[in-house]
């Protein structure tokens, strides 16, 4: 009977032998991350866990098939298969979009507490307890490296008190954020003005319509930039959920704000290697590549026009002069900033009528243009000089956001000298002088006087014939 109980014992241990994953003599280095109590379950070799990343080929990656050999960086491994669990089944679609949410966040530059957590979860979404027959992986610590289950409990007991609260951190924000996300770029709603900044907005969301915070985007921008000038910019939504909003500069007719960003991919990818008994691992990867973009139009900065009318001789400015505004053509309505012909009440080009000070101002023109003023009528007291055949006018280009100043003058009539001279002591009100003859014939002035003793001898006659009447 001894000899059938040390066949026994050697058959036993043989039977252990073969459940020990064979030691790898290939290259492990373990990344970023901490070791744990080990685990208890047949054939374990050491009386430690690591939890974090390993590198593999200059990589972080993280171990998925807890208790198989640690990823071997010699070891070639096929790209983008299905993540499942351990026992082969399918991930749910929470879980599986927690952990491409976690990997899209978290392996690049992750903490000590942030690896290790990290590596935990993946453990605890993928190895838990479950599965059938020769498949089935469990906590009984009977079972061999294949098809031990990962003790969550256990291990998240034995973390440090930082990493248990990256794991409960983790975790919340993968419930929260994570993916299918949308993106969205918004432009100001009215019309942009070149040279003039704006703020538009990027909205990344998740399938509940909040927005996602913190997430890295690239920006680019046509015929626009950002205020200090650049074309593309690497940034970050805000960290409070908030829409990222942007100040942008359009620099043509039509700005255009696109971006692009890593989305969670739908379902994560796994690394496969040829070595069954070596842990599959995962990193990022497989990512959503989300795009969008919006335009809008823009116009350039308006112009004025400024038109002072004066008068030749003196430089004064003309008042109440009526000038009609066109374009080039002198016959065709200017245009206002946003196109609309410039017409007054009968839909001919508007005329305007200048001030006091013998100026008018034409404002929010389109730019650049060409506009004349046209002299419609002349001004009272400069008729003389006005050809409506050929009436006068200026004419220039108005630039954006610049005042073209045109001018216009009128020669006044000639002054007409007047030939009396007014009443009262001589010279005194004199406005102006005439030159005229004073001689006078001789036989005018005999003509003259014998009118004047006619009359004296009739005026004689008239009154003697009233007295002798009354007496």
């Amino acid at each position: 009977m001894g000899w059938r109980r040390l066949a026994g014992a050697l058959l036993a241990t043989g039977a252990a032998l073969l459940a020990v994953p064979a030691t790898s003599s290939a290259q492990v280095e373990e990344g970023i991350g901490y070791t744990t109590e080990a685990q208890g379950y047949l054939g374990k070799r050491t009386n430690t866990d690591w939890l974090g990343s390993y590198k593999w080929q200059g990589r972080h990656v993280w171990c998925v098939e807890y208790s198989l050999l640690a990823p071997d960086s010699t070891e070639e491994y096929r790209d983008r298969d299905e993540l499942r669990t351990k026992a082969g089944e399918a991930l749910s679609p929470e879980v599986a979009a927690n952990i491409s949410y976690l990997l899209l966040r978290y392996t690049t530059n992750p903490t000590r507490d942030e690896a290790a957590a990290l590596a935990h979860l993946l453990h605890s979404w993928t190895a838990y307890p479950h599965g059938s027959g020769a498949s089935a992986i469990s906590l009984d610590p009977s079972s061999d490296f294949r098809h031990i289950a990962y003790n969550e409990e256990f291990h998240y007991q034995r973390l440090e008190q930082s990493t248990k609260d990256a794991v409960e951190r983790l975790r919340k924000d993968a419930e929260a954020n994570r993916g299918p996300w949308t993106a969205k770029v918004t432009a100001p709603e009215k019309e942009q003005l070149i040279g003039t900044p704006e703020a538009w907005t990027v909205d990344v969301a998740k399938v509940d319509g909040k927005l996602v915070g913190d997430v890295p985007v690239t920006v680019e921008l046509e015929q626009a930039t950002l205020e200090d000038g650049k074309t593309t910019a690497e940034l970050r939504t805000p960290a409070d959920g908030r829409a990222l909003s942007l100040k942008v500069v359009p620099t043509g007719a039509k700005p255009t704000f696109r971006v692009r960003l890593d989305s969670p991919a739908d379902r994560p990818v796994v690394h496969v290697p040829g070595n069954a008994d070596m842990q599959r691992i995962v990193t990022t990867g497989g990512e959503k590549r989300l795009t969008a973009e919006a335009s809008a139009v823009a116009r350039t900065q308006p112009g004025v026009v400024k038109v002072a009318k004066t008068d030749t001789d003196t430089a004064k400015g003309i008042a109440g002069v009526a000038l009609r505004v066109t374009a080039a053509d002198g016959a065709a309505p200017a245009l206002k900033q946003d196109d609309a012909p410039l017409t007054g009440p009968d839909g001919k080009p508007i005329v305007l009528q200048t001030g006091d000070d013998g100026t008018v101002v034409v404002p929010d023109l389109r730019t650049p243009q060409e506009i004349c003023i046209v002299e419609v009528a002349a001004a009272r007291g400069y008729e003389e000089n006005f050809d409506p055949n050929t009436p006068t006018k200026a004419c220039g280009k108005v630039e954006p956001g610049q005042t073209l100043a045109l001018a216009l003058t009128n020669k006044p009539n000639k002054v007409i000298v007047p030939i009396t001279v007014p009443a009262g002591a001589e010279g005194s009100g004199v406005v102006a002088r005439a030159s005229f003859d004073t001689k006078v014939a001789p036989g005018a002035l005999i003509g003259f006087g014998g009118v004047a003793l006619l009359g004296a001898a009739l005026v004689g006659f008239v009154a003697r014939r009233r007295a002798a009447a009354r007496a």
